[in-house]
């Protein structure tokens, strides 16, 4: 069966189960199987793979579209739902039936444990052992008819399953390394790498890219469609995603459902680009637009090595896209979560003004919420991480001072930063020694912003009344 699809229209796929969120590993493989396609201006399909009827929850399809949706991984197809096609998967397997390819196999439970637990004893490998495979001169024993059958493919004896994979190059599994695979259960269900192999082909699926996972499916899944007559397409196993500490990703490292990182602040442009550098590079490019991504995105420089996840790279990201962003959504964003909060922006500076100050500083949209609610809050001071603070030698009294002086500058930014470096010059001190107590008096933390940009936010009144009130400690 031919793997040359040169001349073929690109069509890939991304056929997530929905038994739980988009996670991380899941969202990235869209994203590469979105971009070949776009790459090679083909079609890119959505496929819920739903076979898994105990586990697959509404929710969860709603979770997956909502990802793909938020991360604008856009689809010219779909979604197609596998328990719609169930009469096309029995025709399917009633066509192997009929070929010879598949047969009924009518081993109990516990005759399969018995199997099993025989070679484990003889220190053999765990397989069906064909005892109901028809064979030439075989004469199998009467069906019970007790006993629901399955149906188990007939996997080739002999010979190899080769594919040159477009991640890991040349890969070979021998056929007798498998065995005869269930692709109906018992009440007639067919199984997932049946319906795989059914969606691909039918979908004219040329590129599969999934994860390395998989590829212990890659052999059974091109020996059924073989047996079915259709086309193989081009696989490619891309590596998992581990958590820094080099371990299997979990929740504690951040795989979470990618909505959670838009509701912790993160942009879904700076997520897309982070996403596609986790296993992919384009030189030494750190940052890149959707566009560039698609005009680069051909498949090669696809690593074979597992990528690691990092939170602060992943922050370094979003901050560079957060300063590239328009200025009106940021604004809306900042105000929507503000709002959620119940913290009021009517009443202290203009909103803008207070975006243009933290904006530097941040790296998400809830550190930029939680920055800019600082000059609408009265804030709580720790009166006893501030009182040592007073105490060193001299800042009380340059505090005190600085406040008075306060009466007589003009109020920006410039004449603000003078008056501060005026003040800590006459008492001797060094920057921090008036400028943390300050920080702390006026915002009830100790890093912000630079002080006197604070300052002129918060206005004199504010500013003199909270550093009174901070030197009564």
């Amino acid at each position: 069966m031919s793997t040359d699809r040169q001349n073929q229209t690109v069509r890939t796929r991304f056929a997530p189960s929905p038994t739980g969120y988009l996670h991380l590993g899941g969202a990235r493989t869209a994203l590469y199987s979105w971009a070949f396609a776009r790459h090679h201006k083909g079609q890119f399909i959505l496929r819920v793979e739903d076979t898994d009827v105990e586990r697959s929850t509404p929710e969860a399809v709603q979770a997956i579209m909502d990802g793909m949706a938020w991360l604008n991984l856009d689809y010219d197809e779909g979604p197609f739902f596998q328990m719609q096609r169930m009469d096309r998967y029995r025709a399917m397997i009633d066509k192997l039936l009929e070929k010879g390819d598949a047969y009924l196999c009518y081993c109990t439970q516990e005759e399969l444990n018995q199997m099993r637990e025989k070679q484990r004893e003889n220190g053999q490998r765990i397989r069906y052992d064909g005892t109901w495979r028809p064979e030439a001169g075989k004469e199998l024993p009467a069906p019970p008819a007790d006993v629901k059958p399955v149906v188990r493919f007939k996997n080739p004896l002999t010979g190899a399953v080769s594919w040159d994979d477009l991640v890991k190059g040349p890969i070979s599994i021998n056929n007798e390394e498998m065995d005869d695979l269930i692709i109906a259960r018992q009440d007639g269900t067919p199984t997932y790498n049946f319906c795989v192999v059914v969606d691909d082909w039918e979908m004219k699926i040329t590129h599969v890219i999934r994860g390395d996972d998989h590829i212990n499916n890659t052999p059974r899944q091109i020996n059924i469609l073989k047996a079915l007559g259709g086309e193989q397409p081009i696989y490619g196993h891309i590596p998992m995603i581990l958590g820094p500490d080099g371990e299997k990703l979990s929740k504690r490292h951040g795989a979470v459902s990618v909505v959670q990182y838009h509701e912790e602040g993160f942009l879904p442009d700076a997520m897309i680009n982070y996403l596609a550098r986790l296993g992919w590079s384009h030189g030494d490019d750190e940052l890149f637009s959707r566009e560039q991504l698609v005009e680069w995105f051909d498949s090669t420089n696809l690593s074979k090595s597992a990528a690691q996840f990092d939170p602060e790279k992943l922050k370094w990201v979003n901050a560079h896209y957060m300063k590239q962003a328009p200025k009106e959504m940021l604004l809306s964003d900042l105000q929507t979560r503000l709002e959620k909060d119940s913290v009021n922006t009517a009443e202290g500076p203009k909103l803008v003004d207070v975006l243009d100050v933290v904006l530097e500083r941040a790296s998400t949209l809830v550190q930029l919420r939680d920055e800019a609610a600082l000059f609408y809050k009265v804030p709580s001071v720790n009166i006893e991480e501030l009182k040592p603070m007073l105490e060193e030698a001299g800042v009380r009294a340059a505090l005190v001072e600085f406040n008075e002086s306060l009466n007589n500058v003009d109020w920006n930014v410039e004449a603000l930063n003078g008056l501060v470096k005026t003040t800590i010059k006459n008492h001797g001190l060094k920057m921090p020694k008036l400028a943390m107590p300050l920080r702390l008096m006026l915002t009830g933390i100790t890093q912000t912003p630079s002080i006197d940009k604070v300052m002129n936010l918060l206005g004199k009144h504010t500013v003199q009344t909270r550093i009174a009130q901070g030197l009564q400690s």
